[in-house]
């Protein structure tokens, strides 16, 4: 495992800090410093996403044919590192991340013409339609009928926790078509507008106070058998194997990095109480310590899954240590900046995270979108397969129980 860059791969990072020097605007890297939960202010995304397209540059992960780069996963890596040490906006990219890929490989030919184009052009946002009231880490639990009527299925029942479905142009979704054998075995993958008749978005109001999550209803909701992907009753292979790699780049360490980056800057400015600073404070220190071991462990893992899929190999049962320990350290991140910034995490201001905002916060900047942060950040652990999940997959797949 060599972790060691190539001069051509010192080249690609060099060509790509010189882009992101000469795009990311002073209000760009602002809507990126408040940003609060898992995706940077929607007006920011799109003109970041507008920006990206017509460089070439929106879709890392795609093949050339399709509008991607045609990267491999060492550019793949150094692009995203960049990108965050840069401060761009963290887009909400379920259409490059999930749908696209999927597309790819299971859609029909008049899907892909349709549906890829308008991914990459930043047409369409997307929403995913996975878990319901009685299906989250249990997804294959999900009720969501879907019945055949002719050329259409006629959908009933509800999705929950559906992150953007207040701004997305379309959903892709998990359905229940049969009851028949496993319960993996009934389940249909179909796309929809989210303007389709009979649909109903009702905003689920986060822990942190912001809208990023929604129930949406379906009710005699016709969609058109064309909208399929895949086979009927084959959903959940699809969703399976989109699932793994996401979760294997579900948090990327750069991202991590930073954040703690942004710990050690707060700890060198926030007294410790004994007219000295933070960072000096023994208790503190080792805390922020320990936690940096851990991160140089994982950023370990996710250069050895790198090098792995450099070679083309699945990240098969790595991707759910990455996640459940990324998760973790994530979390274990803002507990350490909400410590440090102490009284200034109580303000509870939130038109102060509105990039285009007059407000004024009663404290340092670096300081505003700590608790909102700190609060999102509690679900890391949840979305995506929560951490005990992970767990029993590497329980069986490792350990053999």
């Amino acid at each position: 495992m060599d972790f060691k860059f190539s001069d051509q791969a010192i080249e690609f990072r060099n060509e790509v800090q010189e882009f992101l020097a000469d795009k990311l605007t002073a209000d760009l890297k602002k809507a990126s410093r408040l940003t609060a939960g898992t995706y940077t202010d929607i007006p920011a995304c799109r003109r970041w996403h507008g920006i990206l397209a017509e460089k070439g540059w929106i879709a890392p992960g795609w093949p050339v044919e399709y509008g991607g780069t045609g990267w491999d996963d060492l550019q793949r890596y150094i692009f995203g590192v960049e990108c965050f040490k840069a401060g761009a906006p963290l887009l909400f990219n379920m259409g490059i991340r999930h749908i696209g890929p999927v597309m790819m490989a299971h859609g029909t030919e008049a899907q892909k013409d349709y549906y890829l184009p308008r991914i990459i052009s930043g047409e369409d946002i997307w929403c995913q339609g996975y878990s319901e009231p009685s299906a989250g880490s249990d997804l294959a639990a999900l009720r969501l009928r879907a019945v055949r009527d002719q050329d259409d299925y006629v959908l009933n029942g509800t999705k929950l926790w559906t992150t953007g479905a207040h701004f997305a142009e379309q959903i892709f979704c998990l359905v229940r078509t049969s009851d028949e054998g496993k319960k993996q075995a009934g389940i249909t993958f179909l796309v929809m507008p989210m303007d389709t008749p009979g649909m109903t978005v009702k905003p689920i109001m986060s822990l942190n106070g912001q809208h990023e999550c929604n129930q949406v209803f379906f009710e005699d909701v016709r969609v058109p058998v064309a909208n399929r992907v895949g086979e009927e009753n084959d959903g959940w292979r699809v969703a399976k194997v989109l699932m793994q790699f996401a979760r294997s780049n579900n948090i990327n360490m750069a991202w991590v990095r930073e954040a703690l980056e942004r710990v050690k800057e707060a700890a060198r400015i926030e007294p410790d109480g004994q007219q000295g600073c933070l960072i000096d404070d023994q208790d503190f220190a080792y805390k922020l310590s320990a936690t940096e071991v851990r991160l140089v462990g994982v950023e370990s893992l996710e250069l050895r899954l790198l090098s792995e899929m450099n070679r083309n190999e699945n990240p098969g049962f790595k991707s759910s240590l990455l996640k459940s320990r990324s998760s973790e350290l994530i979390q274990e991140v803002s507990e350490l900046m909400l410590e440090a910034v102490g009284w200034y995490g109580f303000p509870f201001q939130m038109e102060t995270l509105d990039p285009l905002s007059q407000a004024e916060f009663v404290g340092p900047e670096y300081a505003l979108p700590v608790m909102s942060l700190y609060l999102n950040q509690r679900s890391t652990t949840i979305a995506s397969g929560s951490s005990e999940i992970q767990r029993d997959v590497l329980a069986k797949r490792v350990l053999g129980l």
